[in-house]
């Protein structure tokens, strides 16, 4: 993966349980813009969704301030948020609740400077 360049690294799938996509490594960068794609929503679904960082691809910290979407996701759409880079890994965590909560959704990276 070339620096800037565009990549989905949460396929698209429907979830119904807390996840994340594992660590996803930076080469180089400054900003991480990541953007959410939910297809399909169904029951009464609240997705939070954190970005996690590490410098040792093992152990994952969500940064202070707290890199996370401002409002929980509850149905499709398309939500974009760009994260300063601060670490060499990263990887995007989401925590599902709601009443028998399903929701389809991928997430794609842009790294820029």
């Amino acid at each position: 993966m070339a620096y800037g360049d565009d990549a989905v690294f949460v396929p698209s799938a429907a979830r119904t349980t807390n996840g994340d996509s594992g660590a996803i490594f930076i080469e180089k960068g400054d900003f991480i813009s990541i953007l959410i794609s939910t297809t399909a929503a169904s029951g009464t679904p609240s997705m939070t969704l954190f970005v996690e960082w590490s410098h040792d691809d093992t152990t994952f910290a969500v940064s202070d301030p707290v890199d996370t979407y401002t409002a929980a996701i509850t149905g499709t759409g398309l939500v974009v948020k760009q994260f300063a880079v601060k670490g060499t890994t990263f990887r995007l965590r989401w925590v599902i609740a709601g009443g028998t909560p399903s929701l389809t959704f991928s997430a794609s990276r842009y790294v820029t400077s």
